[in-house]
């Protein structure tokens, strides 16, 4: 089981410039969450924060009970235990075949016997699709087996919180799709907490159960999936959607001449909500909801042409779906 991270008026500086301020949200236990935002706004910032390799300036980071800026360094050394680290790419020992980089952490941490190293290495390699490659050195893979390499380092100590940096930077987009199938799979075998930093939109919109968005020095929205692809919130709406209409330029935000030459501009029409991607085995995993759920509760009328199917879309009537249209069509899950 996941483990929950309450952040709390979180505010990280360098100097005079503000990377954001007063971040609060709550990142649910045993679900995937994804981070988004315009490059330098400061997501992996905000995931050295929350493991404790960087303080912050003000605000709280409590996990597992305990309020992570202010552990001190023998407390903060166990409570890193709990996190996995996947980094942009892979940062393997180039020197260390991949065998040895994932048992490295056993062998940093722990006093397994070799054995038991050996055990557990090759079941985290079975688990991501790698073995038979554990004697093969990082510069002899592709960039996607060797972000498989890191991602079984970061599960072999078992850990409760997933943290995951642009897992997709360097893959194509069939290599993406298999990985971001990986962490589907991966939350429902081991139920962690996951966070994914990523500028990849598919994989905002088809992989978690929940999206948050800095922007402009802060945390523009924190919410379920459905609440943020269906939300008309101008800067939540332009980057989930990858459009050129809206606040954010190339330069991050736009200045008061293109804003001002952008009104009156019809947006394009919100692009329908897809489904959530499913175990590969069928399954519900825990944390995922019935496709149209937070839409459906809140009254909130979902883009024509939502949680479709294969063959249909699940029917709206009137902006809700009629009693149990989504419970009859439990098979397919969102």
């Amino acid at each position: 089981m996941g483990v929950e991270i309450a952040v709390t008026g979180l505010t990280k500086t360098f100097g005079s410039q503000t990377i954001w301020r007063d971040v609060t949200l709550t990142i649910p236990a045993g679900e995937i969450s994804v981070m988004l935002g315009p490059s330098g706004t400061g997501k992996s910032v905000f995931l050295k924060t929350l493991v404790g390799l960087l303080k912050p300036d003000a605000g709280s980071i409590v996990v597992g009970g305990q309020d992570v800026p202010r552990l001190r360094e023998h407390d903060l050394y166990e409570i890193r235990k709990l996190f996995g680290v996947l980094f942009q790419d892979g940062a393997l020992f180039g020197s260390m075949n991949l065998f040895d980089n994932v048992a490295f952490p056993l062998r940093e941490h722990t006093k397994k016997a070799e054995s038991d190293v050996r055990r557990i290495v090759m079941e985290k390699m079975d688990l991501v699709g790698l073995t038979g490659a554990e004697r093969k050195l990082p510069g002899e893979i592709s960039g996607g087996m060797r972000k498989r390499a890191g991602l079984a380092r970061a599960l072999v100590l078992d850990p409760e919180i997933l943290l995951i940096d642009e897992p997709d930077s360097g893959l194509d987009p069939v290599r993406t799709s298999y990985i971001n199938q990986l962490f589907i799979d991966l939350n429902a075998q081991i139920d962690a907490t996951f966070l994914i930093v990523t500028h990849d939109i598919n994989t905002a919109r088809t992989v978690p159960d929940n999206i948050g968005l800095l922007y402009h020095r802060h945390l523009a929205m924190f919410g379920p999936r459905e609440m943020l692809l269906s939300s008309e919130e101008p800067v939540v709406r332009q980057f989930l959607n990858a459009q050129t209409v809206g606040p954010i330029g190339m330069s991050e935000e736009k200045d008061a001449d293109e804003l001002a030459a952008e009104s009156g501009q019809e947006l394009p029409p919100l692009p329908p909500i897809p489904l959530q991607l499913s175990p590969s085995n069928g399954l519900r995993r825990r944390a995922q909801r019935e496709p149209g759920e937070w839409c459906r509760t809140h009254a909130v009328t979902p883009p024509p042409g939502s949680f479709a199917s294969a063959d249909h879309a699940i029917p709206y009537a009137a902006g809700l779906a009629p009693a149990g249209a989504l419970a009859s069509r439990s098979g397919e899950v969102g």
